[in-house]
């Protein structure tokens, strides 16, 4: 009875999720190599997901660490499939393809970033509801973006399954991530 509880509870919280409609809209993007991505193309895999900037002085660095660490200790499990990092900025004005490929090489081997206008930036924000604001430029032209700080796990049917904040550590992360692996069921269309 009680596994069955669960899974009611699993199934609603799922239904739940797709309701609420969050990071469901297609958005039209480039990785650093150029070619362009969109939502159907994290379909069908793992996908942990964080909003940010490269000028971001402590909190992206720190969140992308955290998120790759993360995907290093789910890595070393074996018999789960593995999970894509992904980095999307909110600051498309300084972080070209170019500027991302820069960045995010030192973070993990298969850390994606993806760039784009500031409307296809804009658009895939606002898709998982996504905060941005940039402040006012100083006298040399710096300037910081707020954003909401939340890392998205995706699962394979694109659907959001869970959203972290910055409280949570790599080794949280991971667990959550496989324990949503385990009871992974595909919620029907």
């Amino acid at each position: 009875l009680r596994r069955e509880k669960e899974q009611r509870l699993r199934q609603r919280r799922l239904r739940d999720l797709r309701a609420l409609a969050l990071g469901q809209a297609d958005f039209q993007l480039q990785d650093t190599s150029g070619t362009p991505r969109s939502r159907a193309d994290l379909l069908g895999r793992w996908v942990l997901l964080y909003f940010g900037f490269t000028h971001c002085p402590d909190v992206c660095p720190e969140e992308l660490e955290k998120l790759c660490r993360a995907v290093e200790l789910l890595e070393g499990v074996p018999g789960l499939p593995p999970v894509q990092p992904l980095f999307i900025t909110v600051d498309p004005a300084r972080d070209d393809a170019a500027a991302l490929g820069r960045y995010l090489r030192d973070f993990h081997p298969r850390l994606q970033g993806l760039t784009g206008t500031a409307e296809q930036v804009r658009a895939a924000a606002g898709a998982f509801r996504v905060y941005v604001s940039a402040g006012p430029p100083d006298p040399d032209g710096d300037y910081v973006v707020d954003h909401s700080v939340l890392t998205f796990l995706l699962g394979p049917d694109g659907l959001v399954r869970d959203c972290y904040g910055r409280s949570r550590t790599a080794e949280e992360l991971a667990k959550s991530v496989r324990g949503h692996m385990e009871s992974y069921e595909p919620l029907p269309p």
